[in-house]
């Protein structure tokens, strides 16, 4: 299959010390590992969010490391999208005018309408359609954060970044935000997500695990099927208790 991420030798602050990796197209990848050990600097590096020291990224054929800060901007408005535990939103906007703000920039004014029209069919998608006008304060933060994944797709990205997408979220909520990364990934779009929690990353086609900025490990786990969930647990747990997790 086609590479969709290259990661050559990435190096930040001691942080991160030389990691390489590569994950396929339409491949959904957890990282893993305690708190410090690396993880969320190996994502905002990889994504061109931060500027790395030293090594490669590529995602598709653009090599994102060389890349001027607006040229970076650029990729990552159309090939990226991104997912936080913190839901960076606008409190004085409904909910989606919030999911339209990134495509209208890049769009222009002048494409509102079909914007909007986009913006519903997606919500729609996500069961959130009927709370549209209301405002980020009215929803829970399951509701919200199925808003911040739309917004994320509404550029049609080749691959999306989440940061501890569930972090902030109770089991039931966290259940229903991974089932839409699911959906996103099934139908095509690469998914990169640093979680702590293992019934997250159960349900990714692998895991790479992080520990004081080095790849220490690789699980791969294959197309997550409900019916395998209670054989993939067991596998991740063992898997992770040998690295003292």
């Amino acid at each position: 299959m086609k590479e969709i991420l290259k990661v050559t030798n990435i190096a930040k602050d001691g942080i991160l010390n030389n990691i390489s990796f590569t994950m396929e197209a339409g491949e959904m990848v957890a990282i893993m590992g305690p708190s410090g050990s690396g993880k969320s600097t190996l994502l905002y590096n990889v994504s061109g969010m931060d500027h790395a020291d030293g090594g490669e990224v590529f995602i598709g054929d653009s090599e994102i490391t060389k890349l001027s800060e607006e040229d970076k901007s650029k990729v990552r408005l159309t090939k990226m999208g991104f997912v936080f535990q913190q839901m960076n939103v606008l409190s004085n906007l409904n909910l989606i005018d919030n999911i339209m703000f990134p495509a209208l920039y890049a769009k222009g004014k002048k494409h509102e309408k079909t914007v909007r029209q986009q913006a519903l069919a997606l919500m729609e998608e996500f069961e959130i359609a009927d709370l549209a006008d209301h405002m980020t304060n009215q929803v829970s933060g399951g509701q919200l954060q199925r808003a911040c994944i739309v917004r994320s797709m509404m550029m049609e990205p080749e691959i999306l970044f989440a940061d501890e997408p569930t972090g902030a979220l109770n089991q039931k909520a966290a259940g229903t935000v991974i089932d839409a990364f699911l959906k996103i990934n099934k139908k095509g779009t690469s998914i990169m997500m640093v979680t702590h929690d293992s019934k997250v990353a159960i349900k990714c086609d692998r895991v790479l695990y992080i520990l004081d900025g080095q790849l220490r490990g690789e699980l791969l786990l294959g197309k997550y099927q409900k019916e395998e969930e209670e054989e993939r647990q067991k596998k991740i747990n063992t898997w992770l208790s040998s690295f003292g997790w």
